[in-house]
């Protein structure tokens, strides 16, 4: 061994011994019930009355899964097989996302921005799309939106719940009918 490396061992050693007994010496006098004992916060049950507790809708499983596949059918039926489908809760949760055979990387942010975005504005993307102009800020400049066609909301009792979006079609327009038949396909249950 080459002396420098020799020098290189003892002080690493070294630093770890200087390590240890700082640690050491900062826990002396601490009992060590103290030192495991996590600080525990009770719990409060809240009464789950309308003014406390906001009730909500969600699309379950089964019909996310219908839906996203659904989407995708129309889409690999129309011969746009590259493609991702995304269906997210209103906050923007994904709860199924399907990527299509050679579907791109960016493809799948683009459904998930998509159905975000139909799912927090309660209208199809491409409604959204003609109200995004001018040069400075605007909605569109919100994080994790986007404002292409592709994205439709999906209601309960006129209430957005969540979004389906498509990406990557050549073609907005092609992203949204996808998006379009995949929620349909949950009224179709």
């Amino acid at each position: 061994m080459k002396k420098s490396t020799k020098i290189a061992s003892i002080a690493a050693a070294g630093a770890l011994v200087l390590t240890g007994a700082a640690t050491a010496m900062a826990n002396v006098g601490t009992p060590a019930v103290e030192q495991s004992a996590a600080k525990v916060i009770p719990a409060v049950d809240i009464a789950p009355t309308p003014e406390n507790v906001v009730a909500q809708n969600r699309i379950s499983v089964g019909a996310s899964a219908s839906a996203v596949q659904a989407a995708l059918a129309k889409c690999q039926a129309d011969k746009l097989p590259f493609v991702t489908v995304a269906l997210v809760d209103r906050f923007g949760t994904v709860q199924a996302l399907l990527r299509g055979d050679n579907a791109a990387e960016h493809t799948i942010e683009a459904a998930k921005q998509k159905a975000y975005t139909a799912a927090a504005f309660g209208a199809p993307t491409s409604e959204l799309a003609k109200r995004v102009n001018g040069n400075g800020p605007s909605i569109a400049d919100l994080p994790g939106t986007l404002f292409l066609p592709g994205g439709v909301p999906l209601k309960v009792n006129g209430v957005s719940v969540a979004g389906i979006g498509v990406g990557g079609a050549p073609d907005g327009a092609l992203d949204e009918a996808c998006a379009t038949a995949g929620a349909e396909a949950i009224n179709a249950k």
